[in-house]
């Protein structure tokens, strides 16, 4: 990747306003890791994006079979500055479906980005397109303790899902344990939104470093 232009830049929607959700987000969160696992202070204010607030997800995949190494995120409005740098680590480090990223893993991953915006409450847990919208859902487990969980908009659609498999799947990746009936889906709060999202490899963002230092 010579510039920006050749990046994989994928935009899910924007809302019609110009798109924020840039590569060098990416770029800034390979640094963030490599430099926390290579314990190396990486050079800094070579990239520059705007440092607006938004809610955010940083996800990491191994590729080429781009299995899944990590993925969190926040729905707090935070400055990108802080946000990528804190999610960078906390994503690729911390997230405990997996264990930590490696050394070793660093040239296969892939770093996405996702922006979140445009967050609506649905009427109902079918009130959503696949494809086009993220959910989160609030609801009660067996014990009536709240519970939350998101899938990010590409998730349904990437694993060939209904809306029924998808709520499904969010309540199990809630730690609803029950049986899930209408009644249970019924039960649920959902909000839909949509994202922003930039992808760039290992070897694009060593390109782009390279771009910056040539």
């Amino acid at each position: 990747m010579a510039s920006r232009r050749s990046a994989r830049y994928k935009i899910l929607s924007n809302g019609g306003k110009t798109s924020t959700a840039c590569p060098e987000m990416c770029c800034f969160c390979f640094d963030v890791l490599i430099g926390h696992i290579c314990r190396v202070e990486m050079p800094r204010n070579t990239l520059k994006f705007p440092n607006e607030e938004y809610p955010l997800f940083v996800s990491w995949k191994l590729l080429p079979d781009k299995k899944l190494r990590g993925c969190m995120g926040t729905f707090s409005a935070i400055k990108l500055h802080c946000g990528l740098r804190e999610y960078a680590l906390t994503s690729s480090l911390k997230d405990n479906r997996f264990s930590p990223v490696t050394f070793e893993e660093i040239p296969r991953l892939q770093c996405s980005v996702s922006l979140l915006t445009n967050f609506e409450g649905a009427t109902d847990y079918m009130d959503w397109k696949v494809g086009i919208h993220g959910i989160r859902i609030e609801f009660l487990n067996e014990k009536g303790h709240k519970r939350t969980a998101t899938y990010l908009p590409e998730v349904a659609h990437e694993q060939g899902w209904s809306h029924v498999q998808a709520i499904d799947s969010l309540l199990r990746k809630g730690g609803y344990k029950g049986a899930i009936t209408r009644a249970v889906r019924e039960s649920i709060k959902l909000t839909r939104y949509q994202s922003e999202k930039v992808i760039i490899t290992y070897e694009e963002y060593m390109l782009m470093r390279q771009q910056v230092y040539s």
